[in-house]
């Protein structure tokens, strides 16, 4: 009979006296103590992988050190990458008629190893009909086909992939969406970290959706996005790209004329250490004077200063970044025209530098009008001050423009 415990019965007494009780070494009472050998565990059975998965895991895993901020397993990638094509294309045939060979080498291509394998394991005529769809449709997207990639690929639930793939996959089929349906492209996006939660497709995810997020307006989604972005992937090694990119945006949100949206912003920096939050205002209010937000850079250009020691080169940055707002602040010109010429080009970078002598130029100009309007009658005393020509506007944009696109070259931002 079954031994039974004293919790299987509700009053506690002990299993009927006919039962049989076995002791710690499985053995019955009754056979004086001695139990019977014990059966060997049979093994479960587990089907060994194919060297494409094995190889799609190795990558993977660097990548996934990539989001946590190895800049060694950055540097290590794109060797990886050549060795891992080099041993997918020498494979024999035969190995593309498994399914998962097919799903990792798709896998690998979408994570960055190009379309090269994917042309190979397709010539090979040996890939099972229902995985052509997944493969052609990834070669297309590679090769810049979106209308055929979006296609063969609209059929495919990313939640069907095995887990490697999953997240990879709705990535992909989000940015084959994002031109043409945004929300679409967003859900897809939602799904992508969903599936592969702390690798680095949840990072890119991530980035993506806040981008996308800035440019439909939703100021909420995206401070709730970027907090989990700043929080969670700060360290990524791709995060100085996306501070870039976040200041633009930031700006596109408009804060000049919504004053709320100036909490939304302290609430997102104040994620960050100190010097990366300095860094990011700098980058904000950089990016406020290019675009026109004179609110935005002066706030910005502020907080920067307060969090830059007083004689270093981010105070500088600070110092000029909020006289060239100031100087097309109403009454507060002077105060600007004063702090710009207070600086010596030499404690700024190239671009800086730049940027300095464009608004210096721009504020002789608003000081010294021109003959005609010179000529004109003069404006009641009540009146702000006028704002410079629109030729002046304009050579002082560009240079702001020549200056960003200084600061990108010298960064390498793609």
């Amino acid at each position: 009979m079954v031994p039974v415990s004293a919790a299987d019965h509700a009053d506690g007494h002990a299993p009927p006296a006919g039962s049989q009780a076995v002791d710690d070494r499985g053995g019955h009472g009754d056979h004086g103590g001695h139990a019977a050998p014990a059966k060997p565990i049979e093994p479960l059975p587990v089907k060994a992988h194919g060297l494409p998965v094995e190889l799609t895991r190795t990558l993977q895993l660097l990548q996934d050190r990539i989001a946590r901020g190895s800049t060694q397993a950055h540097l290590a990638q794109r060797q990886l990458l050549a060795h891992i094509e080099q041993r997918l294309i020498a494979l024999a045939p035969e190995t593309w008629a498994e399914a998962e060979n097919v799903r990792a080498a798709v896998t690998f291509a979408l994570a960055g190893g190009g379309p090269t394998a994917l042309r190979v394991l397709l010539k090979s005529g040996k890939v099972p009909e229902g995985e052509q769809p997944l493969a052609l449709g990834a070669l297309a997207y590679l090769e810049g086909r979106e209308r055929e990639a979006r296609a063969q690929l609209a059929g495919i639930d990313p939640r069907t992939m095995p887990a490697g793939l999953a997240g990879q996959l709705a990535l992909t089929q989000s940015a084959l969406m994002v031109r043409e349906a945004s929300t679409k492209s967003l859900e897809l996006l939602d799904l992508a970290r969903l599936l592969a939660p702390g690798t680095l497709v949840e990072e890119g995810a991530l980035r993506r959706q806040i981008f996308v997020v800035a440019q439909g307006g939703d100021a909420r989604r995206f401070e709730a996005l970027a907090i989990q972005y700043l929080r969670r992937f700060r360290r990524s090694v791709y995060a100085g790209n996306f501070r870039q990119r976040f200041a633009g945006a930031l700006t596109r949100l408009d804060f000049d004329s919504d004053r709320t949206r100036i909490a939304s912003l302290e609430r997102m920096l104040d994620e960050i250490e100190p010097e990366s939050r300095r860094d990011l205002y700098l980058l904000v209010a950089r990016a406020g004077l290019e675009q026109g937000r004179r609110e935005t850079a002066l706030f910005a250009s502020e907080r920067a200063m307060g969090l830059a020691a007083p004689d270093s080169r981010p105070a500088a940055q600070a110092r000029l970044y909020r006289g060239a707002a100031l100087i097309v602040a109403g009454g507060r010109f002077e105060e600007g025209y004063e702090a710009l010429r207070g600086l010596d080009g030499a404690d700024l970078a190239a671009p800086d530098t730049e940027l300095l002598d464009a608004a210096l130029s721009t504020a002789r100009q608003i000081r010294t009008p021109s003959p005609v309007a010179a000529a004109a009658p003069a404006p009641p005393a009540s009146a702000s001050r006028p704002i410079p020509e629109s030729g002046s506007l304009l050579r002082a944009q560009e240079a702001l423009a020549r200056a960003e696109r200084a600061m990108d070259d010298a960064t390498g931002t793609p």
